[in-house]
């Protein structure tokens, strides 16, 4: 019985920490690389915050994209493009980058910190 609860104990310490290792193939920058980013015409900006947070504040030049239509809509992306992920904190974004990579994408880039952490 008692080896059933460390093994327990570790299978769930392992999803834990796997959540919280970035995915091989996404780049991450900081608000402050994104501003020289965000000059790049040659660059997908893609907001998946749901359309209230989107409209209530967002950052020039990027378009929004819910991350819960994602994987409906990832067709209006082209996949020869970078595509620069950002949300309010940095989770979704960094869910939605995975998302992008299953679903075939190879230049992917997750905005850290996201749009709280934005300063014009």
């Amino acid at each position: 019985m008692e080896y059933v609860n460390y093994v327990l104990i570790a299978i769930i310490a392992f999803v834990f920490i796997k959540r919280l290792i970035p995915v091989k193939g996404i780049r991450h920058i900081s608000t402050g690389e994104l501003k020289n980013e965000l000059k790049d015409k040659n660059k997908q900006f893609i907001d998946v915050r749901t359309p209230g947070e989107f409209k209530g504040n967002h950052i020039r030049g990027f378009n929004n994209l819910p991350l819960h239509q994602l994987a409906q809509k990832s067709n209006s992306l082209q996949k020869d493009k970078e595509v620069v992920v950002i949300c309010q904190s940095g989770m979704r974004s960094q869910k939605a980058c995975s998302q992008l990579k299953k679903l075939g994408f190879t230049n992917i880039t997750n905005v850290k910190g996201g749009v709280s952490a934005w300063r014009p």
